[in-house]
């Protein structure tokens, strides 16, 4: 093999492959990138954790073609010191030989045998946003439980209930967000029961899909990801399992005996930030009081004190009080980007739901569950006489 390529046309691909590539002892197979040159002036970048598969195809002059394999990540640290120019890349016996002017490099190389091929995508593509696709993400991530949780860490994207919609959804074991979403294109990808993607896949989907249109498509229960003039791609597994059915605690928003609370989310956020430092390891809640037009919160943290703020509300409701760790509703506030925040409070005991009546959020819920406490700590009007 030998081939000439300019740095700035290969640095990206050999960046998002190395990114895959193991750095630790193993496979020595998961530790390489994979070179392939053929007589079309093109360079195929591939790699794969085993899992995860990459393909990026750039131009590059090809005087020999052949395929090699190189260690992922030493090659592309040597590559982006190396000044914008071009690099003369070719095989020497048992090496991989970089030249760029006067400078002049040998890699280890493995053997082609070790090659393993790759997954094909199916022929009938669909394109889709890139942008919806990464709101999905953004909107759902922290919801969805980790790894070794069964059943739970999961990103499910299927049809919803609402004609032409469709919607997507994590779950973990207090937490629950779903976000609506149009597009026609999809639903013959998706079929009846939707597709779930494992929340380890959803990290580096995110860091490789732009705002652009991308194309997607399922073949062999895998999901492909390709740019719009497909000549990157990124694959990943489909998940095999049952997700749990999340219509049952739906159900208990909408009630009129619910209590729904209407507050201006960035002085919620401010608020909850000021009590977040008096919480410790552990005391990390905040204990709110209602009135009509006023929520009292406060919060206290042994060794470092208490707080109490008032913010004004619109407030309907027979609910008394209720406790909510801190961090978590500052999280679930920063995923809305709505004005004003409405919270409706099914009891102390259950889920609660965060949503907005404005256009800018109106497909985006989050159901959180509140923190039973078994001591009356709230805050008072007596305790401060």
């Amino acid at each position: 093999m030998k081939i000439v390529v300019e740095k700035k046309d290969i640095l990206t691909g050999i960046q998002k492959a190395s990114s895959l590539t193991s750095s630790k002892t193993g496979t020595s197979y998961l530790k390489a990138i994979w070179l392939e040159a053929k007589d079309d002036d093109r360079l195929k970048i591939m790699s794969t954790d085993s899992k995860l598969e990459f393909i990026g195809i750039y131009p590059a002059k090809v005087e020999n073609p052949g395929l090699v394999g190189v260690l992922g990540k030493h090659f592309f640290e040597l590559l982006k010191r190396l000044p914008e120019d071009s690099i003369v890349l070719y095989l020497e016996k048992e090496s991989l030989i970089l030249e760029q002017g006067r400078r002049k490099y040998k890699l280890s190389v493995y053997d082609p045998s070790w090659f393993q091929e790759f997954s094909s995508p199916p022929e009938n593509l669909i394109l889709w946003s890139g942008s919806i696709l990464k709101t999905i993400i953004n909107k759902t991530f922290f919801t969805i439980a980790d790894e070794e949780e069964e059943n739970l860490n999961y990103l499910k994207i299927s049809s919803s209930p609402e004609q032409g919609y469709y919607e997507a959804c994590g779950l973990n074991n207090h937490q629950f967000a779903m976000i609506k979403f149009q597009d026609e294109e999809i639903s013959s990808l998706l079929g009846k029961e939707g597709i779930l993607i494992a929340k380890a896949y959803l990290s580096e989907i995110k860091k490789w899909i732009k705002e652009e249109d991308i194309y997607i498509g399922i073949n062999n229960n895998r999901l492909f990801l390709l740019n719009k003039e497909k000549t990157e791609r990124l694959s990943v597994p489909l998940s095999i399992g049952s997700f749990p059915n999340y219509n049952s605690f739906l159900s208990k928003f909408g009630a009129e005996d619910n209590s729904v609370m209407k507050v201006n989310r960035k002085e919620f956020i401010e608020c909850l930030q000021r009590l977040l430092i008096f919480n410790t390891e552990t005391q990390r809640c905040s204990y709110f009081t209602f009135k009509e037009n006023e929520v009292t919160i406060y919060t206290h943290g042994y060794d470092v004190g208490e707080a109490i703020e008032q913010l004004n509300i619109e407030f309907r409701g027979n609910l008394k009080k209720i406790v909510f760790p801190t961090k978590d509703l500052i999280e679930i506030l920063n995923h809305f980007d709505s004005d004003t925040i409405c919270v409706e409070l099914t009891s102390e005991q259950e889920p609660a739901k965060f949503y907005t009546e404005d256009e800018i959020d109106k497909n985006y819920i989050v159901i959180t569950t509140p923190v039973e406490v078994s001591e009356e700590v709230y805050y008072t009007e007596e305790e401060t006489e």
